[in-house]
């Protein structure tokens, strides 16, 4: 197509082919360009580089065929080109240690695990050197492309503090050579444990997004996925990381089912069955009996039970029971304050509304839930079965308050309006 021939149908579409090529390819862009540079704001500008280039260049000469392909050669012959002309600058200052490891006599007996650069940044990221949030806040920002903003509401911190947080982990990663690979497999059961955590929240902050008019983002869910396989390649016999996968994988069987034509969010019970992915179902439920043969781990817990909602035919049919004793068995291996909120949701199915608000009660003033919206969801759905219809509009407004997600807020809004109407 040549540039005359371009109008402004043409360029929503090249807008559209960056945007969903840093949905799909930015992990691999910035990977790759670490690799070169072995420096990750050198890389990170690099790639942003390659993509603001996509815009302007894609416009005349179309998109091409492998777009990942063409921003990475971009990427790299940028990053390439800065080093020749600071090549002085850049030889005085720390630098990521890319493949440092040094020849032994077992080497040839234990090559690498695995040739992925997407894999060598997470762990990369999730070094132990750094604390548990900047590994996470370096995940979403360096493998999962969120910006700041973003990665800042899924934190409730200002932006502000969110950029020092990840300047200082890109700062500390430099400054103490941390390595660009992924761990000897001696040393990957020790290392995965923080890698399952990250990978898990990436999927979650893809299934249901913190903010924003879009309820799922499904590059992040798809990346997680592929991340939690690869793994699971590495470590075939971790009971922890079949357990993730198959958690990801019963979970994601649902995404067909989630909104309704429309748009509009549709719970778990109102969700047709029919259409939910059996093929990922088979798999996740295998994974869970290879997981909880392995051990007995939090995540396979959590996986046995996004199976037992798998294998009911009817929400009706919800083994309620089985539910609320795996989740006893989930807060002995991995108490929190969600484990308890997700108890008492399973209680008030099994045993009614009322048990569910007992249940709930002790929660009403942990300060891990001060600010967590599906707390107040949570009890309001139990006020409005109960028909405390005054108690229930307060919560829905609280949990509106606390609630960013557009797709999320209209369904709470729905419910606020209804039982406004009927209490009026």
């Amino acid at each position: 197509m040549t540039g005359h021939e371009r109008g402004p149908a043409a360029d929503v579409d090249v807008n559209e082919a960056v945007a969903q090529a840093h949905r799909r390819e930015w992990a691999r862009v910035l990977a790759a360009t670490v690799r070169v540079v072995r420096d990750l704001d050198l890389a990170e500008e690099c790639a942003q580089d390659a993509y603001a280039r996509a815009l302007r260049t894609w416009s005349t000469t179309g998109v091409p065929d492998r777009p990942g392909a063409w921003l990475t050669t971009v990427a790299r012959n940028r990053a390439k080109d800065l080093l020749r002309r600071e090549s002085v600058l850049r030889s005085a200052l720390p630098s990521l240690v890319v493949d440092d490891v040094v020849a032994g006599p077992d080497d040839h007996a234990d090559p690498p695990v695995v040739d992925d650069d997407r894999l060598r940044l997470i762990f990369t990221c999730c070094h132990p050197a750094l604390s548990r949030d900047a590994q996470v806040a370096l995940t979403l920002r360096l493998v999962c492309g969120l910006s700041t903003a973003e990665v800042a509401r899924a934190f409730l911190v200002q932006e502000s503090a969110m950029a020092a947080r990840i300047t200082r982990a890109k700062k500390k990663i430099s400054a103490a050579r941390i390595p660009y690979r992924v761990p000897a497999r001696t040393d990957l059961p020790e290392r995965v444990s923080a890698v399952l955590d990250v990978v898990h929240l990436v999927f979650t902050t893809g299934y249901t997004a913190p903010a924003g008019a879009q309820l799922v983002r499904q590059y992040l869910v798809d990346g997680a996925i592929h991340l939690a396989r690869t793994l699971y390649q590495l470590l075939p016999g971790d009971g922890q990381v079949a357990g993730l996968l198959a958690l990801m994988l019963l979970t994601d069987a649902r995404r067909n089912t989630r909104l309704s034509g429309t748009g509009e969010l549709v719970l778990l019970a109102d969700q047709d069955r029919t259409r939910w992915d059996t093929r990922l179902i088979a798999e996740g439920t295998a994974l869970v009996a290879r997981s909880l043969g392995q051990a007995q781990t939090g995540y396979g817990v959590q996986a046995a039970i996004a199976a037992v909602h798998a294998e009911a035919a009817t929400w009706e049919d919800t083994d309620w029971t089985e539910i609320v004793g795996l989740y006893d068995v989930l807060r002995r291996l991995w108490p929190s304050p969600v484990v308890e909120l997700n108890r008492a949701v399973a209680i008030g199915f099994r045993d009614g509304p009322q048990a569910g608000l007992d249940a709930l009660a002790p929660l009403l003033d942990e300060p891990a839930l001060a600010t967590y919206g599906y707390l107040s969801a949570t009890r309001a759905d139990f006020l409005r079965r109960l028909r405390r219809r005054q108690e229930a509009t307060a919560a829905y407004e609280e949990a509106l308050a606390m609630t960013d997600n557009q797709v999320e807020r209209a369904f709470l809004a729905g419910r606020l309006e209804e039982v406004r109407t009927h209490s009026a």
